[in-house]
């Protein structure tokens, strides 16, 4: 009796453990390609932008079993370009956002936008998406080493965008140094950038103008031969995440003593 008890419990546990076993997942893994690159109107060149997820993100609102809409993100390039080798096919609602320019989906608002495009993503897919920047951020003339070992650039910055609704105060620039390309608000020497921050409607004076700004004295720009990548990033006050947006990034060479 014990023993047809003891094979009885054996089976049992047998049976459960096969029960458990997970199903093999047979599902192809995601092969196909989107990409493309988010165009700023003001200068028909792709964006400049923040590298990585402090920049802007490309979402696909999958729609492929109907209307309920399943987000999946990826980030952008700081040159505005996107790339990614690895999605699903299906069929998107695909958009960039997150970025420094008017948004091309925004439902929280007593004026909703809704520019997203239904995509098939199927093989390689390139798409080109046009916004308009809250700021359009220039350089003016190259970067001048001074005799301090100190760096002056001149920049200036517009208006992106007609939308007064999108129209925020300027709230600063930010002059910034590194020495590696990848420069910007994720990625700077904090002894050797600048910021200038403007109060209230002080910043808007200066949409248009010429802007100079030096480089902090606390760590020079020695120790040549050497490269330092410049870029110059402006912002406004109440730009929904409050990112920069950026010229294209410039190097300044230093002699060898």
């Amino acid at each position: 009796m014990k023993k047809i008890i003891f094979f009885t419990m054996i089976s049992m546990v047998i049976a459960f453990i096969s029960s458990c076993k997970p199903e093999l997942d047979n599902y192809a893994a995601p092969a196909e390609t989107l990409t493309g690159k988010i165009i700023d109107s003001s200068t028909g060149l792709p964006i400049q932008l923040e590298s990585g997820s402090g920049g802007s993100q490309i979402r696909l609102d999958e729609i492929s079993w109907g209307a309920n809409e399943t987000p999946w993100d990826f980030n952008a390039m700081m040159d505005g370009t996107f790339n990614n080798t690895k999605i699903f096919a299906g069929t998107y609602k695909v958009y960039p956002f997150g970025g420094p320019y008017v948004p091309i989906y925004l439902v929280s608002s007593t004026t909703p936008i809704d520019k997203r495009d239904t995509t098939v993503i199927k093989g390689v897919v390139t798409k080109n998406f046009t916004v308009d920047p809250f700021l359009k951020v220039q350089w003016v003339g190259d970067p001048v080493l001074n005799a301090d070992s100190t760096v002056t650039i001149h920049c200036r910055f517009d208006r992106g965008t007609l939308n007064p609704a999108f129209q925020f105060n300027v709230s600063d620039v930010y002059f910034y140094v590194n020495n590696t390309p990848f420069v910007g608000g994720s990625s700077f020497d904090i002894n050797m950038s600048t910021q200038v921050v403007y109060s209230g409607t002080a910043g808007n004076l200066l949409l248009g103008t010429t802007v100079t700004i030096t480089s902090k004295t606390t760590k020079k720009f020695k120790g040549g031969p050497r490269t330092y990548y410049l870029r110059v990033g402006a912002r406004t006050s109440d730009n929904i995440n409050k990112r920069y947006n950026y010229t294209d990034v410039k190097t300044i060479t230093i002699p060898a003593k």
